[in-house]
């Protein structure tokens, strides 16, 4: 169990109750201590994961058959060297195969199929590239990154989400942009509106399909792809391939190539153990102790229910504090915001629901903080996997109730 050092309490003699009988996503209550997870999935220790990803590794960026400015601005970026599902992606998608990829998160999987997408587009202007992804943050992300890989070629991109500017979304699907990056409800929203025409669009990326299936949105990813044409490339990453996912791969792609550079659940070079309390007064006061320690330079700390985030959100800055929050509540700019300065390294800290669990890549977060267990072991391995990127170190520590 992770050890403790002697309460710090800046002067505050304040206990925090964050949600302990909060609704849950699905409305019921449920307390700390009956959560179904068995608190030893909650501790690995750390191994050096580097020997064993070099040994998957068959080609450089310079084997690859893309455009030299892809390669160049790949170097730019600090990517030196491919990762597994880059490794095996790249060339399958330069030869036009459709492809079913599942990789432990932050493998790179977001560059894997940006890149031979992009040198479709420069090798043909009129190909058009629709990018399907569950949140809001997952979308903006792939954008980001694709604005780094497209650098000075005239490649266009429109993100279509809710919560942000629906004339500006308009305007720039006037422009015809070669990339569509969007979640179900928004897309289908333009589709309804005739704003988004897909028969032209004959490449799909259908990124973090599991979390879809979970959020509800097969239906609408079904009515979606329904609209595009049969003859394109399709490309679904998932975590796990459920018998939901099954059923839509086998019924929109063709014969695709399966690719897994999965090894085991949570990363292995993300040391991982518990922190027990003893009622919610401790557990503020151990975060706390937690949290004032040097090696805390970038916690992501995840709550279950969007006031139990706020209410921690609240009491840490008032304890002195650099937080951040997001969640559902918060409107598109204020999580967009909160995102950019925890990135900028503006804030230590960023307390999250599970909106910020998947696909985000948040360079150097040193700590993931369970504060309130998971509702599923699945949201727990996407939690942490939000530290130790990139083959680097990371802590995860899940605080776990003394009766759990």
């Amino acid at each position: 169990m992770y050890n403790q050092t002697k309460s710090r309490d800046r002067g505050f003699n304040r206990s925090t109750n964050n949600g302990n009988r909060n609704r849950t996503f699905t409305g019921r209550s449920r307390r700390f201590s009956t959560s179904s997870i068995d608190p030893s999935k909650f501790i690995n220790k750390a191994t050096d994961a580097e020997h064993e990803v070099a040994e998957q590794i068959v080609n450089k960026f310079a084997d690859f058959r893309i455009d030299n400015r892809l390669k160049e601005l790949a170097l730019a970026n600090g990517f030196t060297d491919p990762t597994p599902i880059q490794d095996k992606v790249i060339p399958l998608l330069v030869e036009g195969k459709d492809v079913i990829g599942t990789a432990e998160t932050g493998t790179g999987k977001t560059a894997a199929f940006l890149l031979p997408l992009i040198d479709k587009v420069l090798k043909n202007r009129s190909e058009k590239v629709l990018i399907v992804v569950p949140t809001r943050e997952l979308a903006l992300q792939i954008e980001e990154e694709l604005r780094k890989f497209t650098r000075g070629m005239q490649i266009f991109s429109v993100v279509l989400i809710g919560g942000s500017n629906m004339g500006y979304q308009l305007r720039t699907l006037r422009q015809r942009p070669q990339f569509i990056i969007g979640t179900p409800g928004r897309l289908l929203d333009h589709i309804n509106r005739r704003t988004l025409h897909l028969d032209i669009v004959n490449n799909l990326v259908l990124d973090e399909a599991d979390l879809m299936v979970e959020m509800g949105f097969i239906k609408d990813v079904k009515e979606i792809i329904s609209k595009m044409p049969t003859q394109r490339q399709s490309l679904f990453f998932s975590a796990t391939i459920t018998p939901d996912i099954q059923q839509l791969i086998n019924s929109f792609t063709k014969n695709p190539v399966m690719v897994s550079v999965k090894r085991r659940e949570t990363a292995q070079n993300v040391e991982q153990d518990i922190v027990r309390f003893t009622d919610t007064a401790h557990k503020m006061t151990l975060l706390h102790d937690l949290l004032i320690k040097n090696e805390c330079k970038k916690v992501l700390i995840f709550g279950r229910t969007k006031h139990g985030v706020e209410k921690l959100h609240n009491d840490l800055v008032e304890r002195g504090f650099k937080s951040i929050s997001i969640h559902g509540n918060k409107n598109q700019s204020q999580r967009r915001r909160a995102i950019i300065d925890f990135k900028g390294n503006h804030t230590q800290i960023l307390v999250a629901t599970d909106v910020a669990a998947r696909g985000l890549d948040i360079p150097d977060v040193t700590h993931v903080i369970n504060y309130d267990i998971p509702e599923a072991y699945s949201d727990y391995v996407h939690r942490i996997g939000r530290t130790g990127r990139a083959n680097k170190k990371g802590i995860a520590l899940t605080f776990v109730g003394a009766r759990g």
